[in-house]
Formats: structure tokens, C-alpha cells, sequence
């Protein structure tokens, strides 16, 4: 499992001209899955995002978790996270989690979020989304289950 997260001061998602999901201040979460992740593994890394602490503290320094600032949460799937670009220019997604698989673990990730998270929006499984967001700092983390679990 890979989220590549970015922390914003607004993002929002559209699909068909419809604004799916919208937030202010807190973390833009793009999702990638593979078949072989699982809810144990989607525990661990949500755990980790949610106490990811890289919103500024009063001093400046990169110390404040999202629940500190009480910040918001984008989530949006994107199976391109596992593109494999080794052979030729056109990327390959076989390592990308079967579309029933990869559904089943974003929608557990969101409901796991929102029992923590007062505000936790999302994009449209599948969907052709666009994505729109103003990223604070630049400040991009990645996080990697075959790293951290």
C-alpha cells in the first residue's frame, strides 16, 4: 500500500463538473493498493498518517500532527502509485490490486478515517477525478507498507 500525502491549505476532487470532495487546511491522501494488502496493513498505515507530524508548532518547526491542527483529509485512489516503469515508456499497472480488491480496502480506509478524522472527504472510486490543491510548503510525504509495517 503507498499514500503519497500532501499537506494543503485546500484540495478539492470533480468528477463530471461535481465536486465529490473538498477541504481547507489538513492532508490531500492519494492511494494506491496491491493484492496483497490487507486491513491489518491499511490499519497500520492509517495509524501513521494520522499521527504524521509535519504541520508547523509556534516555533516553526514541523511538529504538529493533522488532529493537532485539526485538520481535514482528501482521500483519493489512485492505482498509477503502482506503475512499474523498468521495461519500455509505457507503464505497466499489473502490481496495481484487482479493481474489487483496491475498492473494498479504499472504502475500509475511509470509514477508518472518518471515525478519527471530524472531516474526511473522498473521490470517486474509478472515476476520472481532477484534482485541484494548493500545497502548503511544498510539503509531499510518501509512505510505503513494504517500508513501514
Amino acid at each position: 500500500m503507498k499514500f503519497v500525502i500532501q499537506r494543503v491549505t485546500h484540495a478539492s476532487c470533480t468528477v463530471d463538473g461535481n465536486v465529490t470532495g473538498e477541504i481547507k487546511q489538513g492532508f490531500l491522501v492519494f492511494i494506491g493498493i496491491s493484492d496483497t494488502d490487507s486491513e491489518e496493513i491499511a490499519d497500520k498505515m492509517i495509524k501513521k498518517l494520522i499521527h504524521l507530524r509535519i504541520f508547523t508548532d509556534s516555533e516553526g518547526k514541523t511538529n504538529l500532527s493533522l488532529e493537532d491542527v485539526g485538520g481535514e483529509l482528501l482521500l483519493i485512489s489512485q492505482f498509477t502509485l503502482y506503475a512499474d516503469c523498468k521495461k519500455g515508456n509505457r507503464p505497466s499497472f499489473v502490481k496495481a490490486g484487482s479493481p474489487d480488491h483496491a475498492n473494498q480496502l479504499y472504502e475500509y480506509i475511509i470509514a477508518s478515517c472518518e471515525k478519527q478524522i471530524p472531516v474526511v472527504r473522498r473521490g470517486i472510486f474509478g472515476a476520472d477525478m481532477k484534482i485541484s490543491l494548493t500545497n502548503d510548503g511544498p510539503f509531499t510525504v510518501i509512505l510505503d507498507s513494504a517500508e513501514i509495517c
